[in-house]
């Protein structure tokens, strides 16, 4: 814990001095003190909590969405060879698909609401969660799932006491990670065209080159995502308990 504060004030310090000796250009480079009183002035306005609580509403909804659209279609495809085969070529195809490129077309089809923002992160998480509970259906030994299906275990029994427990951590894992790829999501949609949000200051305080305030609206979304995956991290350990470190 030690070792991390020093890591964080020594690239504090290394950022104070860049800005007082004035590397680099001085409309990129602002100095911490004045991201600090940019976050002051955002906080004492009262604009930051409403665009905050929008980023964050739009990033759980998505994540909900892919989650349980996900995991039923991952797991679905996992249990049935055929079709997994048939679809996997499309799946990687539009896996491969740069979905951020979709966000004008998801912002004229939904409008600047909560709906595009939303629509654009779950189409970047959905594939995330899709292939993690795929690949952890696969992860069971197919010779335990043999010597279950000789002793004359259902397809049920096979699921619910094998193939699905084993799954789950690499479930979870897909969710922690499309955590932070919905918030990725939502924020690029806001910064493309929305009404509120963190990325809609972003792009508002870069058009008008105040960078101090761009960069405390950043160091907020580094924060938001950081509490994000604790939190998430939390849910799984209490979740998982019986799973090994």
């Amino acid at each position: 814990m030690a070792a991390q504060v020093l890591l964080f004030a020594g690239f504090i310090g290394l950022w104070g001095l860049a800005a007082r000796f004035e590397i680099g250009r001085p409309i990129v480079v602002r100095s911490p003190a004045a991201v600090w009183n940019a976050l002051r002035d955002l906080v004492a306005s009262g604009q930051l909590w409403p665009h905050t609580w929008s980023t964050l509403q739009a990033t759980l909804i998505a994540l909900a969405l892919a989650a349980v659209i996900g995991v039923a279609t991952g797991l679905g495809l996992a249990l049935s060879p055929t079709l997994e085969r048939i679809v996997t070529p499309y799946l990687s195809a539009l896996n491969a698909a740069p979905r951020i490129a979709f966000g004008p077309v998801f912002i004229i089809i939904f409008g600047i609401g909560l709906s595009s923002k939303v629509a654009l992160a779950f189409s970047v998480v959905i594939f995330v969660v899709i292939l993690n509970a795929r690949a952890g259906v696969h992860a069971a030994d197919p010779d335990v799932v043999r010597l279950m299906e000789v002793m004359g275990a259902s397809r049920r029994a096979v699921f619910t006491k094998l193939l699905f427990p084993v799954a789950i951590p690499s479930i979870f894992a897909g969710l922690r990670l499309g955590l932070i790829y919905s918030l990725l999501g939502v924020v690029t949609s806001e910064m493309i065209a929305a009404r509120e949000g963190l990325g809609q200051l972003v792009a508002q305080y870069s058009g008008n080159f105040q960078l101090d305030y761009v960069y405390a609206v950043i160091a907020v979304l580094i924060v938001i995502g950081t509490l994000l995956n604790a939190i998430a991290g939390v849910v799984e350990r209490r979740l998982l308990w019986w799973k090994a470190p």
